[in-house]
């Protein structure tokens, strides 16, 4: 399990290192449970969270320690510049599990032959939705590391609910999560801790300050007033 995450810059220059979030990171401290990373597109949340991933021995395109896939390398050095501050806890299991490239993992595991770990119905014989539900309930089996890139892509509103309450077993057998997220139901599990990050670094924040609540609470609350200034020239 992880305590903390640093960055060593070394000097180094280019991309992800342009990136203002990165860029500013020294160190975060991440809750024993569950941490969450939000921000807009391209604030760097997926990038340090797949160095995290990837930093933590998993593979870049997702899945288990264990697991060596690869389609095509796009993953940043990142990773290289990262320290990872363990917290004396043993880890029993281990998932990284990313969006985009969750096709390609469910490819994988029906070639691998054994998938008696995921369920009784095949990944691809699901909705992308339903095999990402599926992959939690019966592969995550828990006093895990879990580590997750926007799950909300593939999930309804009910379906971020039952992640909610999976995430809560799991966090009560011991399990850790690292998730980044653009979901405001998804950041708001309880007791988690939140950063956001932005052109100005890396800042932890409450959930109701964050930019996603604060932009649905708006829309909520008056939709036709949010639309019309949307929608003014």
């Amino acid at each position: 399990m992880i305590r903390a995450v640093s960055l060593e810059h070394d000097g180094a220059d280019g991309y992800p290192f342009s990136i203002p979030a990165i860029r500013a990171l020294t160190t975060i401290e991440l809750s024993p449970s569950v941490t969450m990373l939000t921000g807009e597109n391209g604030s760097g949340k997926s990038t340090l969270i797949e160095a995290i991933a990837v930093a933590a021995g998993f593979n870049a395109e997702g899945g288990s320690r264990n697991m060596n896939h690869a389609t095509r390398a796009s993953h940043s050095r990142l990773h290289e510049h990262l320290h990872l501050v363990h917290d004396g806890r043993g880890m029993r299991d281990g998932w990284f599990l990313r969006a985009e490239s969750f096709y390609n993992l469910a490819t994988h595991v029906e070639q691998l032959g054994d998938v008696s770990g995921y369920g009784e119905v095949p990944l691809h014989a699901q909705s992308h939705g339903e095999s990402f539900l599926s992959l939690l309930e019966h592969r995550f089996s828990g006093h895990g590391l879990y580590i997750l890139d926007e799950p909300e892509a593939a999930l309804s509103v009910r379906g971020l609910l039952a992640l909610i309450r999976r995430m809560h077993d799991l966090v009560a057998d011991g399990s850790q999560f690292v998730v980044s997220t653009h979901s405001p139901i998804l950041l708001a599990y309880p007791g988690a801790r939140v950063y956001a990050l932005d052109e100005d670094g890396i800042h932890e924040t409450p959930w109701q300050e964050t930019d996603v609540v604060e932009l649905t609470r708006s829309f909520l609350a008056d939709r036709g007033r949010f639309l019309h200034y949307l929608f003014q020239d």
